[in-house]
């Protein structure tokens, strides 16, 4: 028997991403102070193309900004980082709202650890590639 996707309305789907972000591990979550946490139902087609992502691949979440080991003092940026969540792939590969939850902690870490300058590599040394 196939399993079911989700499919949550916008406020369901906020709550258990808030729900995620309360168990990341507080060495991650002590860095989301200055972050913006956007929930988006998919990336659009230009982002997936200007990022390389392969026709039928998508993306659960993405890092918007410059990562702290690449800012200037001297030119801060302008616009807040964002980590986007993209609620439809999600929602897709999950088929209850625990799994939902632990993906997108994972995507949230992911994310994150981005914007703290870490590489795939290291990310994966620590379990959350």
């Amino acid at each position: 028997m196939a399993s079911k996707s989700l499919h949550l309305s916008e406020s369901q789907f906020d709550r258990i991403v808030h729900q995620a972000v309360a168990r990341i591990p507080p060495m991650f979550r002590r860095h989301l102070d200055n972050i913006v946490i956007s929930v988006q139902r998919r990336p659009d087609p230009e982002m997936l193309d200007e990022l390389g992502v392969p026709p039928g691949e998508t993306l659960f979440g993405l890092y918007w900004g410059v990562p702290l080991t690449e800012r200037s003092l001297i030119e801060p940026p302008l616009y807040p980082d964002t980590i986007y969540i993209f609620q439809e792939p999600l929602e897709q590969v999950c088929t209850t709202p625990e799994e939902l939850r632990e993906e997108i902690a994972i995507t949230v870490v992911h994310e994150l650890a981005h914007a703290l300058g870490m590489s795939d590599a290291e990310l994966d040394d620590l379990g959350f590639g």
